[in-house]
């Protein structure tokens, strides 16, 4: 049966696939060639290509270029769409691993204290709420390095939600599988490794899988502000460069990358779910 379900959705995401695509095609407006222009036309530079939105059979052409070598290397303004994405992960993984090792310790702190989380609750909600590029100036201003900037923006921008979904697993454990640790006489460090992390897993793992998300979502446009490499500043670059063919292309693989990491964190999330 849910081979079967499978099955049928697998085939309706390709139909719609096959529609969507027509439909752009059939909608993207053709260049015109030097030979059907009048003579004034010709003359007011009619004749030079127009920046439009490409047809997918000029992205799909565009894709297996930049696929076919994704690694080259022919300046500063010029390098492979693997290098771009491979710089574009060490930042987003470099501070996401940064914020993790702050917010999953302070998450169980708060979710084992009472005094700890109406202590800290204020701080959270005030810092929550702002949008990370606003810290991107300051950063700038302060670290005075572009790269490290971009890790900053993209540790404070995942460290909230795994620190509330790690503060609201802890919280949330079974009081009685405490009480069990109690009586065996454990301390608040075995109780928290043997009993309190395994039940809290799944939620740590959820908030992990948030943070995953909007990590790779910030990166883009950190990336648009500071320049230099990275996926975001190679979207930026190819705008300035009217290539929009580039363009898509790029963010279809923003996409792709995007789907990947997520389904990584889905699958880990899998692997620590438990009944009760």
């Amino acid at each position: 049966m849910l081979a079967s379900l499978n099955a049928r959705a697998l085939v309706l995401s390709l139909v719609l696939l096959a529609v969507f695509l027509g439909l752009w095609e059939a909608a993207s407006p053709k260049q015109q060639l030097a030979g059907e222009l009048t003579e004034y036309e010709l003359l007011m530079g009619g004749a030079e290509p127009k920046a439009a939105v490409p047809p997918p059979s000029d992205v799909i052409a565009k894709a297996w270029e930049e696929l076919s070598n994704p690694f080259y290397d022919a300046g500063p303004n010029d390098k492979g769409i693997g290098i771009q994405i491979g710089y574009s992960l060490y930042r987003v993984l470099s501070g996401y691993f940064l914020a993790a090792a702050i917010a999953i310790p302070v998450g169980f702190l708060i979710g084992m204290s009472p005094l700890m989380y109406k202590a800290l609750d204020p701080f959270i909600q005030v810092l929550r709420p702002i949008s990370p590029l606003a810290w991107m100036p300051l950063a700038l201003f302060v670290i005075q390095d572009s790269q490290a900037s971009a890790i900053f923006v993209i540790f404070i921008c995942s460290i909230w939600p795994m620190l509330i979904n790690t503060a609201f697993g802890v919280a949330g454990v079974r009081k009685d599988w405490v009480n069990v640790a109690r009586t065996h006489e454990l301390g608040p460090l075995k109780t928290a490794w043997i009993v309190i992390l395994p039940a809290a897993a799944p939620t740590i793992l959820t908030g992990m899988r948030i943070s995953i998300g909007i990590a790779w979502l910030v990166i883009v446009a950190a990336e648009m502000l500071v320049g230099g490499t990275g996926i975001g500043y190679y979207v930026w670059n190819e705008w300035n460069n009217l290539d929009l063919t580039s363009v898509v292309f790029s963010i279809l693989m923003i996409g792709v990358v995007g789907m990947l990491l997520d389904t990584a964190f889905a699958y880990c999330a899998r692997l620590v779910q438990y009944q009760e």
